[in-house]
């Protein structure tokens, strides 16, 4: 990681930088696939699931392979899944909210109902690791909402199936339409429809760059909604001198293992601070399967020395980092300075694999700077919010002027004419219209 003492802040965006995607690229080699799907279906994924996974299996998982997944686990980890599935449940569950009707003014009552989004998609990463923990994820909150109908694709693993721990995340959450297909493949096909995978509304999930591509190019047609552009893993470590230097080398290490394209960021107070999280990032990496992976994240990683804490959380927020740790013994302090993250760990105990897994928050989070207008997925990600009103008769003889007067305004007269036609009929002697 290249170190920078006291940057000056005219300089903080070229040092935090992300990696760069090349978009135009991606886009040239994903619309093929895509076109592929929208015109072939089922023939184009089975393709794909041979040229890009070598998988030549069915592209539905039995509904028998499911349930039998639990035991096909260590018990220890089921054990594990039902653990986070009920603290996530519990977040989750807290986020409902109940019609509350509001009255305007005497005889104006609005008020807003959740209703669940109809036909969802979940897309759960399976290649270099089976990400069981965003089945968890995302299908508690589409369950809660009482989606109707949910639809889950990965990529079957290297050993020819969809991993075991994904079917049974799968089962806890009662879903039982999970497909065995990945990639940019696996988000048109939930986006158009084929004859096996029905076609979604919306489609939640993490991925690699070309799904993250894919999930853009649909939207931004409007044949999908998504749930945001949850590209590369990414966390900001922010740490004073009191706290543990493996700690932190820990954290960081933490997202450099998910891909070659994530990205760390380390502030502490001192650069021997520093020093120290580089020296137990070293001993860590030895023991790592993935260190290769990590230390090719670590490439385009940085430290910064900023000895003043309100300079340092300028340049936390400036960055807007998927995951940010505070590290600190006054970190509680600093929780409403926080204005761009997407989710916050604070003290020297609370790593953010704890959000990754169990701790009840949700992980689907958004990156590469799109904290700043992005919030995390939750409950209200998987249901739209209509809105009602309604007038009685007093009511609209009191409000009624004001909205004459604001469409004659706006020249729409037809607007006006809708409420003079009834306040005619409440008169004693109404005019002829």
């Amino acid at each position: 990681m290249k170190i920078f003492i006291e940057p000056a802040p005219d300089q903080w965006a070229e040092l935090l930088a992300r990696p760069v995607l090349q978009t135009q690229d991606l886009r040239a080699r994903i619309a093929p696939i895509i076109e592929a799907v929208r015109q072939e279906g089922d023939a184009a994924l089975l393709r794909f699931n041979r040229r890009f996974d070598g998988y030549e299996g069915a592209l539905q998982v039995p509904a028998h392979a499911i349930e039998e997944a639990p035991k096909q686990i260590d018990a220890s980890l089921w054990q594990a899944l039902q653990q986070a599935y009920a603290n996530i449940r519990a977040f989750h569950e807290a986020q409902k909210e109940e019609p509350k009707i509001i009255e305007t003014m005497p005889g104006v009552r609005c008020w807003r109902r959740s209703v669940g989004i109809e036909r969802v998609g979940i897309y759960v990463p399976g290649g270099t690791a089976p990400l069981f923990s965003t089945v968890l994820m995302l299908g508690v909150p589409a369950q809660i909402a009482g989606c109707s109908e949910v639809v889950l694709c990965t990529p079957a693993g290297a050993e020819g199936a969809v991993h075991p721990a994904i079917l049974a995340a799968a089962s806890l959450c009662g879903i039982r339409k999970i497909f065995a297909v990945g990639g940019a493949q696996a988000i048109a096909a939930m986006a158009f429809g084929t004859e096996s995978i029905p076609k979604v509304d919306k489609v939640f999930g993490p991925g690699n760059q070309y799904v993250t591509a894919a999930k853009q190019m649909l939207s931004a047609e409007g044949i999908i909604a998504i749930d945001l552009p949850a590209g590369p893993s990414e966390v900001a470590v922010w740490a004073d001198a009191q706290a543990p230097a493996p700690f932190l080398a820990a954290d960081l290490l933490s997202q450099a293992e998910h891909g070659p394209d994530s990205q760390v960021i380390l502030v502490c107070d001192t650069e021997a601070q520093i020093q120290a999280v580089l020296q137990a990032i070293e001993k860590q990496l030895s023991q790592l399967p993935r260190a290769g992976i990590a230390r090719e994240a670590l490439r385009h990683s940085r430290a910064f020395v900023m000895k003043q804490p309100e300079q340092a959380l300028r340049l936390l927020n400036s960055y807007a980092p998927e995951h940010l740790i505070i590290a600190r013994q006054d970190a509680s302090h600093w929780v409403k300075h926080v204005t761009h993250a997407g989710s916050v760990f604070l003290g020297y105990y609370t790593p953010e694999s704890a959000g990754d897994y169990a701790s009840g928050t949700n992980h689907t989070l958004p990156t590469n700077g799109f904290a700043r207008m992005y919030s995390g997925v939750s409950l209200d990600s998987f249901v739209k919010k209509i809105t009602f009103q309604e007038i009685s008769a007093e009511g609209l003889q009191k409000l009624g002027k004001t909205i004459g007067t604001m469409a004659a305004a706006e020249g729409l007269d037809a607007h006006r004419l809708a409420v003079d036609v009834r306040l005619n009929a409440l008169s004693p002697n109404p005019p002829q219209l």
